[in-house]
């Protein structure tokens, strides 16, 4: 925490309730927290010295635990808070291919790597967060409360996902899983369901065509 701003831990924790289309006032009652604690009023002192005030660390690991955010993806929120163009999109970078969720278990979209290749994409405007970073349109509710219909993912194959990422990951079968990256051995992947609640899925190496990481999602 030391090495993150004032500023840049508000900004997260504003970039968190726009995600999940909440006020900040709703996102702390949902983690069980007083309503007021994450108020634009508690951000700075009223007093002469003007001192800043930060989030406590025990509000900050209720909040993460409510919304299923890891730290590793709270600080990303932290370094890189995009502007948004008028029409919700992020803004600021360059374009992303854009295809619906259910569309990336098919073929011809995707090279051995997991890069996106061939015909059929759409366009999104995205900050330039690596090779190969392409996005995927969620529709339906069975990622909610997480991600909902109409989020789109941001996904880096070109970045290495750690244990507690949230990861897409297609099996050679043709399956597309959106899930959280757990134990990785040398030969098998976890994948963790995004609230912890539903059944992890073991697969081996020889199941799993690729796995990229979820850098950001645009609602």
């Amino acid at each position: 925490m030391a090495t993150l701003s004032h500023g840049e831990i508000w900004r997260a924790i504003d970039a968190l309730a726009e995600r999940f289309d909440m006020t900040p006032s709703a996102m702390a009652r949902m983690a069980g927290l007083d309503p007021t604690s994450f108020n634009r009023s508690k951000r700075g002192s009223a007093e002469a010295d003007g001192r800043a005030r930060w989030p406590s660390t025990e509000s900050l690991a209720k909040l993460l635990e409510a919304t299923g955010v890891n730290f590793s993806e709270f600080a990303a929120l932290t370094e890189r808070a995009p502007a948004r163009t008028p029409n919700g999109m992020i803004g600021g970078g360059r374009g992303a291919p854009l295809i619906g969720l259910a569309q990336a278990g098919q073929d011809g979209f995707f090279d051995e790597a997991g890069m996106p290749i061939g015909a059929g994409w759409d366009e999104v405007a995205a900050p330039d967060l690596g090779e190969g970073l392409f996005a995927l349109e969620v529709t339906g509710g069975d990622l909610a409360p997480v991600y909902r219909d109409g989020d789109r993912l941001l996904v880096s194959p070109s970045q290495e996902p750690r244990k507690g990422d949230r990861v897409v990951a297609r099996t050679t079968a043709g399956e597309v899983l959106v899930r959280e990256l757990g134990r990785v051995t040398a030969r098998t992947l976890e994948l963790v369901a995004l609230d912890h609640i539903g059944e992890s899925r073991l697969l081996s190496r020889d199941e799993v065509a690729w796995v990229a990481r979820i850098v950001w999602v645009s609602q």
